[in-house]
Protein backbone atom coordinates (compact mmCIF):
# COMPACT_ATOMS: atom_id res chain seq x y z
CA UNK A 1 0.00 0.00 0.00
CA UNK A 2 0.87 3.46 -0.91
CA UNK A 3 -0.47 5.40 2.24
CA UNK A 4 -1.28 8.78 2.92
CA UNK A 5 -2.81 10.12 6.19
CA UNK A 6 -5.04 13.34 5.27
CA UNK A 7 -6.50 15.39 8.19
CA UNK A 8 -10.13 16.91 8.22
CA UNK A 9 -9.09 20.36 8.69
CA UNK A 10 -6.24 20.50 6.29
CA UNK A 11 -8.34 18.73 3.39
CA UNK A 12 -12.02 18.89 4.26
CA UNK A 13 -13.47 18.17 0.71
CA UNK A 14 -12.26 14.51 0.50
CA UNK A 15 -13.28 13.60 3.62
CA UNK A 16 -16.91 14.96 3.06
CA UNK A 17 -16.72 13.27 -0.30
CA UNK A 18 -16.03 9.40 2.09
CA UNK A 19 -18.64 10.78 4.35
CA UNK A 20 -21.18 8.66 2.22
CA UNK A 21 -18.89 6.43 1.22
CA UNK A 22 -19.60 2.35 1.35
CA UNK A 23 -17.14 2.01 4.29
CA UNK A 24 -17.49 -0.96 6.59
CA UNK A 25 -18.48 0.42 10.02
CA UNK A 26 -17.62 -3.07 11.48
CA UNK A 27 -20.77 -2.57 13.87
CA UNK A 28 -24.12 -4.35 13.69
CA UNK A 29 -27.08 -2.10 12.59
CA UNK A 30 -28.06 -1.05 15.90
CA UNK A 31 -25.19 0.06 17.16
CA UNK A 32 -25.27 2.84 14.36
CA UNK A 33 -28.43 4.43 16.10
CA UNK A 34 -27.01 5.42 19.66
CA UNK A 35 -28.40 8.54 20.40
CA UNK A 36 -25.32 10.02 21.68
CA UNK A 37 -23.40 9.73 18.31
CA UNK A 38 -24.80 13.04 16.76
CA UNK A 39 -23.16 15.13 19.27
CA UNK A 40 -19.78 14.33 17.41
CA UNK A 41 -20.77 12.84 14.51
CA UNK A 42 -22.62 15.66 13.64
CA UNK A 43 -20.03 18.58 14.28
CA UNK A 44 -17.06 17.08 12.68
CA UNK A 45 -16.01 20.42 11.35
CA UNK A 46 -15.46 21.55 15.02
CA UNK A 47 -12.97 18.70 15.84
CA UNK A 48 -11.51 18.71 12.55
CA UNK A 49 -7.90 18.42 13.43
CA UNK A 50 -8.80 15.21 14.74
CA UNK A 51 -10.42 13.35 12.30
CA UNK A 52 -8.14 11.48 9.85
CA UNK A 53 -8.66 9.61 6.74
CA UNK A 54 -6.24 7.22 4.82
CA UNK A 55 -5.87 6.51 1.03
CA UNK A 56 -4.20 3.78 -0.99
CA UNK A 57 -3.30 5.62 -3.97
CA UNK A 58 -6.38 8.23 -4.03
CA UNK A 59 -8.41 5.38 -2.67
CA UNK A 60 -9.73 6.17 0.57
CA UNK A 61 -9.42 2.50 3.01
CA UNK A 62 -9.53 3.69 6.47
CA UNK A 63 -10.86 6.33 8.45
CA UNK A 64 -10.13 7.30 12.49
CA UNK A 65 -12.22 9.72 14.77
CA UNK A 66 -11.03 11.17 18.20
CA UNK A 67 -11.82 14.53 20.16
CA UNK A 68 -10.06 16.89 22.88
CA UNK A 69 -12.01 17.28 26.20
CA UNK A 70 -11.07 18.82 29.27
CA UNK A 71 -9.91 16.53 31.78
CA UNK A 72 -8.89 17.03 35.92
CA UNK A 73 -11.31 19.44 36.75
CA UNK A 74 -14.26 18.99 39.24
CA UNK A 75 -15.82 15.80 38.63
CA UNK A 76 -13.88 14.76 36.35
CA UNK A 77 -11.06 13.70 38.38
CA UNK A 78 -11.25 9.87 36.67
CA UNK A 79 -11.85 8.61 33.30
CA UNK A 80 -15.89 7.86 33.36
CA UNK A 81 -17.78 4.93 33.69
CA UNK A 82 -19.69 6.25 31.38
CA UNK A 83 -16.93 5.77 28.45
CA UNK A 84 -18.24 6.44 24.70
CA UNK A 85 -21.26 8.29 25.70
CA UNK A 86 -20.06 9.93 28.45
CA UNK A 87 -16.49 11.42 27.13
CA UNK A 88 -18.63 13.02 23.86
CA UNK A 89 -21.18 14.47 26.26
CA UNK A 90 -18.11 15.84 27.96
CA UNK A 91 -16.52 17.03 25.17
CA UNK A 92 -19.77 18.61 23.30
CA UNK A 93 -20.29 20.34 26.90
CA UNK A 94 -16.74 21.99 27.10
CA UNK A 95 -17.01 23.02 23.35
CA UNK A 96 -20.47 25.45 24.16
CA UNK A 97 -18.81 26.60 27.53
CA UNK A 98 -15.49 27.47 25.93
CA UNK A 99 -13.33 25.10 28.57
CA UNK A 100 -9.85 24.72 27.78
CA UNK A 101 -9.87 20.69 26.35
CA UNK A 102 -6.52 19.70 27.76
CA UNK A 103 -6.77 15.36 26.80
CA UNK A 104 -7.91 13.29 24.07
CA UNK A 105 -9.75 10.45 22.88
CA UNK A 106 -10.06 8.07 20.38
CA UNK A 107 -13.72 7.23 19.23
CA UNK A 108 -14.11 4.71 16.53
CA UNK A 109 -11.31 3.53 13.58
CA UNK A 110 -13.03 2.18 10.47
CA UNK A 111 -11.68 -0.09 7.69
CA UNK A 112 -12.93 -0.63 4.06
CA UNK A 113 -14.21 -4.67 4.31
CA UNK A 114 -12.22 -5.24 1.52
CA UNK A 115 -8.99 -4.09 3.83
CA UNK A 116 -9.85 -5.35 6.80
CA UNK A 117 -7.30 -7.69 8.46
CA UNK A 118 -4.29 -6.20 6.58
CA UNK A 119 -2.75 -4.14 9.19
CA UNK A 120 -4.82 -0.79 8.86
CA UNK A 121 -6.00 -0.97 12.20
CA UNK A 122 -2.68 -0.99 13.56
CA UNK A 123 -1.70 1.78 11.65
CA UNK A 124 -5.13 3.93 12.09
CA UNK A 125 -4.01 3.55 15.68
CA UNK A 126 -0.38 4.89 15.61
CA UNK A 127 -1.87 7.82 13.48
CA UNK A 128 -4.66 8.78 16.06
CA UNK A 129 -1.81 8.59 18.36
CA UNK A 130 0.66 10.45 16.67
CA UNK A 131 -2.00 13.34 16.18
CA UNK A 132 -2.59 13.88 19.22
CA UNK A 133 0.77 14.32 20.22
CA UNK A 134 1.34 16.16 17.86
CA UNK A 135 -1.39 18.47 18.73
CA UNK A 136 -0.13 19.01 22.05
CA UNK A 137 -1.77 16.06 24.32
CA UNK A 138 0.39 14.09 26.74
CA UNK A 139 -1.94 11.26 26.51
CA UNK A 140 -4.50 9.37 23.94
CA UNK A 141 -7.27 8.00 25.85
CA UNK A 142 -9.82 5.09 23.62
CA UNK A 143 -12.75 3.51 25.20
CA UNK A 144 -12.52 0.54 23.43
CA UNK A 145 -14.75 -2.31 22.35
CA UNK A 146 -13.04 -5.53 22.17
CA UNK A 147 -13.54 -7.24 18.88
CA UNK A 148 -14.29 -11.05 20.44
CA UNK A 149 -16.32 -10.30 23.37
CA UNK A 150 -19.54 -10.26 20.90
CA UNK A 151 -18.74 -14.21 20.86
CA UNK A 152 -19.49 -14.59 25.06
CA UNK A 153 -22.09 -11.79 25.71
CA UNK A 154 -22.48 -13.28 29.19
CA UNK A 155 -19.33 -12.98 30.54
CA UNK A 156 -17.95 -10.13 32.26
CA UNK A 157 -16.08 -7.73 30.67
CA UNK A 158 -14.26 -7.18 34.13
CA UNK A 159 -13.20 -10.44 33.40
CA UNK A 160 -13.04 -11.13 29.94
CA UNK A 161 -10.87 -7.46 29.18
CA UNK A 162 -7.68 -8.88 31.50
CA UNK A 163 -7.80 -12.39 29.86
CA UNK A 164 -4.36 -12.86 28.66
CA UNK A 165 -1.99 -15.23 25.96
CA UNK A 166 0.41 -17.43 26.99
CA UNK A 167 2.62 -14.31 25.73
CA UNK A 168 0.90 -12.17 28.29
CA UNK A 169 -0.57 -10.06 25.38
CA UNK A 170 -4.91 -9.78 25.62
CA UNK A 171 -6.75 -12.55 24.56
CA UNK A 172 -9.09 -10.39 22.32
CA UNK A 173 -7.03 -8.69 19.12
CA UNK A 174 -8.00 -5.53 19.23
CA UNK A 175 -7.16 -4.71 23.07
CA UNK A 176 -4.17 -6.62 21.42
CA UNK A 177 -3.45 -4.11 18.68
CA UNK A 178 -4.09 -1.51 21.75
CA UNK A 179 -1.12 -2.89 24.18
CA UNK A 180 1.02 -3.67 20.96
CA UNK A 181 0.95 0.33 20.10
CA UNK A 182 2.06 1.11 23.57
CA UNK A 183 -1.58 1.51 25.41
CA UNK A 184 -1.80 0.60 28.64
CA UNK A 185 -5.35 -1.07 29.55
CA UNK A 186 -6.58 0.65 32.53
CA UNK A 187 -10.05 -0.15 33.74
CA UNK A 188 -13.61 -1.03 32.17
CA UNK A 189 -15.90 1.13 31.42
CA UNK A 190 -19.33 -0.99 31.96
CA UNK A 191 -22.28 1.54 30.79
CA UNK A 192 -20.28 2.91 28.03
CA UNK A 193 -22.87 3.22 25.56
CA UNK A 194 -26.76 2.94 26.19
CA UNK A 195 -29.33 2.56 22.64
CA UNK A 196 -32.52 2.43 23.80
CA UNK A 197 -35.63 1.31 21.59
CA UNK A 198 -39.20 0.02 21.25
CA UNK A 199 -39.10 -3.36 19.92
CA UNK A 200 -40.46 -2.69 16.71
CA UNK A 201 -37.18 -1.06 15.87
CA UNK A 202 -35.25 -3.84 17.68
CA UNK A 203 -36.88 -6.21 15.19
CA UNK A 204 -36.39 -3.91 12.35
CA UNK A 205 -32.60 -3.71 13.69
CA UNK A 206 -31.89 -7.32 14.82
CA UNK A 207 -35.25 -9.77 13.17
CA UNK A 208 -35.94 -10.77 15.95
CA UNK A 209 -38.70 -11.37 17.43
CA UNK A 210 -38.00 -9.26 20.77
CA UNK A 211 -41.69 -11.14 22.61
CA UNK A 212 -40.17 -12.35 25.91
CA UNK A 213 -39.15 -10.37 28.68
CA UNK A 214 -35.80 -10.46 29.88
CA UNK A 215 -32.40 -10.66 28.51
CA UNK A 216 -31.83 -11.31 24.72
CA UNK A 217 -28.59 -12.37 22.86
CA UNK A 218 -28.07 -10.16 19.49
CA UNK A 219 -25.54 -10.81 17.24
CA UNK A 220 -22.67 -8.26 17.68
CA UNK A 221 -23.82 -7.02 21.20
CA UNK A 222 -21.11 -7.30 23.76
CA UNK A 223 -23.74 -8.29 26.43
CA UNK A 224 -27.51 -9.25 26.62
CA UNK A 225 -30.58 -6.67 25.45
CA UNK A 226 -33.12 -6.22 28.18
CA UNK A 227 -36.72 -6.41 27.22
CA UNK A 228 -39.81 -5.23 28.27
CA UNK A 229 -42.94 -6.36 26.18
CA UNK A 230 -45.33 -4.93 28.92
CA UNK A 231 -43.54 -1.25 28.40
CA UNK A 232 -42.48 -2.27 24.46
CA UNK A 233 -39.38 -1.33 25.20
CA UNK A 234 -35.84 -3.07 25.35
CA UNK A 235 -32.51 -1.37 26.16
CA UNK A 236 -28.67 -2.56 25.32
CA UNK A 237 -25.97 -1.41 27.38
CA UNK A 238 -22.55 -1.78 26.53
CA UNK A 239 -19.02 -2.21 28.65
CA UNK A 240 -15.87 -0.83 27.35
CA UNK A 241 -12.43 -0.54 27.91
CA UNK A 242 -10.58 2.34 28.47
CA UNK A 243 -7.02 2.25 27.77
CA UNK A 244 -4.35 4.87 27.62
CA UNK A 245 -1.67 5.73 25.13
CA UNK A 246 0.46 8.03 27.03
CA UNK A 247 3.79 9.84 24.67
CA UNK A 248 6.65 8.35 25.44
Amino acid sequence: MALTIHHRSRNPEIFRATDHADFDRSWPVFMQHNPTGHLYYGELDTVADYVLLATDDDEPVAKAYSTPFAFGGPGREELPDGGWDEVIRWQHADRLAGRERNAATALEIVVRKEQQGTGLASVMVKALRDNAFRLGHEVLYAPVRPSRKADEPETPMSEYAFRTRDDGLPYDPWLRVHVRAGGRILKVCPVSMTIPGTLAQWREWTGLPFDTDGPVAVEGALSPVQVSVAQDAAVYVEPNVWVEHRKP
